[in-house]
């Protein structure tokens, strides 16, 4: 959530800086309720002044045994005043906050401008494309021959955009588990295993709702959500609390499921393992202080993108646009993995920063050293990496003539093989 304060004090360069993300966001409206709500407030505060001292003009008239009552109804009038405006201030306030969580955050000024992924910019490449001399088959198809990857009975089990591993499949999915959150281990994050629901607080402060509310599942009749990211409970571990500077910086890894309806993915990437409605990942947060932020995205950047190195699979990293960024970051690395199926390099981990936007929704400060008051921290996420993208790329890359799969050379103390066949 940006800050009022700045929205009232600079809302022309708030502007400028949202119109990189495209939309229509309500910045004059915001302004405008918060000057209302100010004065409402000062209003207020000038009435319960006077109640108070005319309560003390109306004791004092009581003891002299004078007359009292045209004060006490005068007081009667305020009080009712008062009320009113506190409805007022309450209905302003309510909508305030609705505008300011319906407001995106803020581009940083690295963020390169433009409307789509054409204007991203690549920022760092791995790997060579691999050549075949042979006609390689996209991964659903290595998948089925194999027997490691099962749609048909995961449609009839639950229905379109769901898979199931089976086997070695089952097994690479473990293995490719394990070893991220070793890597993870070995560059500090503290693995976590957080619930797989989540409540409506939780997705506020991370800035998926109200936004995005239907792109999650929802579980009748209580009110809870499946998360579409670990980045909800990591970073919620810390909301509304007070964290001492000696803390910073909280580094966090989790492996979950994820689940997301992708109400507005109708008809994208629908085949196979790249846009599913359950998937599991790595996920790394960060929260720290604001300025360890910069180099906590160039480190977590990096935190991802060895886990490719190390699989050996081809990959590029692309700075995004403000245009093709999301609605809670200030700035983005993609990390996109060679898939020769698409012909393309396909994202497999977006890195973000939030600077304090969802420290803000969520509470989260800290209190440097030597000083009584605190201050909003800065959050970071990023995935190392999607499990089934993870997937879809050793089988792609690692294919053989033959129709096997190697397996990268990492993974063969972690799966006990060196080759997937038939």
């Amino acid at each position: 959530m940006l800050d009022v304060r700045r929205i009232r004090e600079t809302p022309q360069e708030v502007k400028d800086l949202l119109a990189m993300k495209g939309g229509q966001y309500a910045i004059d409206r915001i302004v405008e309720v918060d000057k209302d709500r100010r004065r409402i407030l000062v209003d207020m505060e000038n009435l319960k002044a006077l109640r108070n001292r005319v309560s003390q003009e109306i004791a004092d008239l009581r003891r002299q045994r004078q007359e009292a009552e045209p004060k006490i109804l005068e007081m009667r009038q305020v009080g009712e005043e008062i009320s009113r405006l506190e409805q007022i201030l309450a209905e302003q306030s309510s909508e305030l906050m609705e505008l300011l969580w319906a407001t995106p955050n803020t581009p940083l000024a690295k963020v390169p401008p433009g409307q789509d992924a054409e204007f991203n910019q690549e920022v760092y490449q791995f790997g060579q494309v691999p050549a075949f001399d042979f006609d390689p088959l996209p991964h659903w198809e290595i998948g089925e021959r194999l027997g490691i990857l099962d749609f048909e009975r995961a449609h009839k089990i639950t229905g379109s955009r769901f898979s199931v591993l089976k086997s070695s499949g089952a097994k690479l999915s473990r293995a490719l588990t394990n070893f991220m959150l070793d890597h993870a281990g070995s560059r500090g994050y503290e693995e976590v295993l957080p619930p797989s629901l989540a409540n409506r607080d939780s997705l506020i402060g991370t800035g998926q709702f109200p936004k995005f509310e239907e792109d999650v599942f929802r579980v009748e009749p209580h009110e809870l959500f499946l998360i579409p990211t670990a980045e909800v409970p990591l970073t919620n571990l810390h909301r509304q609390e007070i964290l001492d500077e000696a803390q910073l910086p909280k580094k966090y890894v989790a492996a979950t499921s994820c689940f997301r309806s992708e109400a507005g993915a109708a008809g994208r990437d629908t085949r196979g393992l790249i846009r599913q409605h359950q998937f599991e990942k790595v996920e790394l947060v960060q929260v720290v202080r604001p300025q360890d932020s910069e180099q906590a995205l160039e480190t977590m950047r990096r935190d991802a993108e060895t886990v490719l190195e190390d699989l050996e699979l081809p990959f590029r990293t692309v700075l995004l646009c403000g245009g093709d960024m999301g609605f809670s970051q200030a700035m983005t690395y993609d990390i996109e993995v060679w898939l020769p199926s698409y012909g393309r390099y396909v994202e497999i981990s977006s890195v973000s920063s939030m600077t304090d936007y969802q420290a803000r929704r969520s509470e989260i400060r800290y209190r440097p050293q030597g000083t009584r008051k605190t201050e909003l921290v800065h959050t970071l996420n990023g995935s190392a990496l999607a499990l089934g993208r993870t997937i879809a790329a050793i089988l792609e890359n690692y294919q053989t003539k033959e129709g096997s799969v190697r397996i990268p050379e990492l993974l063969h103390p972690y799966l006990g093989m060196q080759v997937i066949s038939s």
